[in-house]
């Protein structure tokens, strides 16, 4: 048989290997059907790929050259520790500007690589614009050419006409936001990273923790109405425990972003200790938050150039399935759209409920509970020793709030009436009975049953 010939037919026998190995091929089994968001837990986890710790711009960077540590085999090895954990997830590879143009072959091969992962298992390909701080550093209007033109990289890169379903972007202003939506067509966003005061390299508490569509006044405040709509739904970076994120940075030793992030949880205390406290947050949210909210999602923000062996990784992931084994694992674009085809609105309700792990803040004699809506968050702190129970946030969103007018600049958090850091005069907690007459006749429109239980 000539060549050309044996070639054809053995791209053949490839093309037909592929087809019956696809899942919805296997005899007895249906093609998937679309995701519903109620009745489902969701996994996301997003790997950015960088060239310096934090590109703060095109041509400005701060912290560490990372090149050594990003190579081809590091790829290879940090995707298979997941594949090993969970068989058929798809994650988010986020590419930073300079990782994107990188012309080393280290970049070049690994780039081909993740396109690779693309084609085999439907990962999706991102951008990440400023390395997670674009706002901190730059214009709005540079952040959007940023954007654009991050964008058509990616396409360009993975071929085919290839566009993501979402940007990964740590911190993102309204404006760039409303950016995405009305002329890149992106309507999925990881825009924020709930609770997140005094660390790294910019502020942004004051948000809800689970998705909602931003005003066009402010990322963090959760469109009221039309008027201030973008159709854009905004994602939480990582999950974090809840005890631990009311807590200001690193204040008293303990980190606030404490939760499944690798650095607060492996780095600080080992893959022993490290994994209990990924897997209590886990399962704040696949137990009881499931139970309160009809649906449950657990997010994780991994780089690649980070020092930790990814045997906790590995090990995380198989835990999930062991324990929750109906887990959908997809791309924060896939979950952020399927989000968006329940919400036209900003019509949501979510509750959460946690004791403490007893790990660094995760204090054990303590309980939280959050209430988040569009019109407002309220968090109440339980003392389980005295029993006596106390507003540590109260956020108000029906009121006029304000981005920073030039970008920028480091803050850009919504402080509320009370807020969980403790900061100002303001935020020491008070009893549910000391809340101002106006604050509990708008909670009382959410939850009504609230105050009777109470007494109030």
């Amino acid at each position: 048989m000539k060549g050309k010939y044996r070639l054809s037919y053995l791209l053949v026998g490839i093309l037909l290997l592929n087809l019956i190995c696809t899942p919805e091929y296997v005899k007895g089994i249906d093609p998937p059907r679309p995701l519903k968001l109620n009745g489902n837990r969701f996994l996301t986890f997003n790997a950015v790929i960088r060239v310096n710790q934090i590109e703060v711009a095109r041509d400005r960077n701060v912290g560490h050259d990372e090149r050594a540590l990003h190579t081809p085999s590091r790829v290879i090895k940090f995707r298979e520790a997941i594949t090993k954990g969970f068989p058929g997830g798809r994650i988010t590879w986020a590419f930073s500007w300079l990782a994107l143009h990188d012309t080393t072959s280290d970049y070049r091969q690994i780039r081909a690589i993740v396109v690779g992962y693309h084609q085999t298992y439907g990962d999706e390909i991102t951008f990440i614009p400023g390395a997670y701080f674009a706002n901190a550093y730059n214009s709005i209007e540079q952040v959007n050419r940023d954007l654009h033109e991050g964008l058509v990289k990616v396409s360009e890169i993975v071929g085919n006409g290839y566009r993501p379903f979402s940007i990964v972007a740590g911190f993102l202003s309204a404006k760039n936001h409303e950016y995405l939506s009305r002329q890149e067509g992106i309507h999925v966003c990881q825009g924020n990273i709930w609770s997140q005061y005094a660390i790294d390299n910019q502020d942004g508490d004051g948000s809800i923790s689970y998705p909602y569509y931003p005003s066009t006044d402010h990322f963090c405040k959760p469109a009221q109405g039309k008027k201030d709509f973008i159709d854009c739904v905004n994602l939480d970076g990582w999950t974090m425990d809840f005890l631990s994120a009311r807590r200001q940075g690193s204040s008293g030793g303990f980190n606030s972003r404490m939760g499944v992030g690798p650095i607060e949880t492996l780095g600080k205390y080992g893959i022993e200790i490290g994994f209990r406290e990924m897997m209590h947050t886990t399962a704040i949210h696949f137990d009881k938050g499931f139970d309160l909210n009809g649906f449950a999602w657990v997010t994780n923000c991994w780089e690649v150039s980070l020092p930790i062996e990814v045997a906790g990784l590995t090990q995380w992931l198989s835990e999930i399935r062991r324990r929750w084994p109906e887990v959908k694992f997809i791309t924060q674009g896939e979950f952020g759209m399927i989000w968006r085809e329940k919400y036209a609105s900003n019509s949501f309700n979510y509750r959460f409920e946690s004791g403490g792990s007893g790990i660094g803040g995760s204090d054990k004699d303590k309980e939280i509970k959050w209430f988040m809506n569009k019109k407002f968050r309220l968090a109440l702190l339980k003392d389980l020793k005295s029993g006596e129970e106390q507003v540590i946030d109260f956020t108000r969103y029906d009121k006029a709030l304000s981005e920073p007018a030039s970008g920028s600049t480091r803050n850009w958090s919504i402080m509320g009436e009370i807020n969980q850091k403790q900061t100002r005069q303001q935020d020491k907690p008070i009893l549910v009975s000391q809340l101002l007459m106006e604050a509990k006749s708008l909670i009382r429109q959410y939850y009504p049953e609230f105050f009777v239980k109470k007494g109030k």
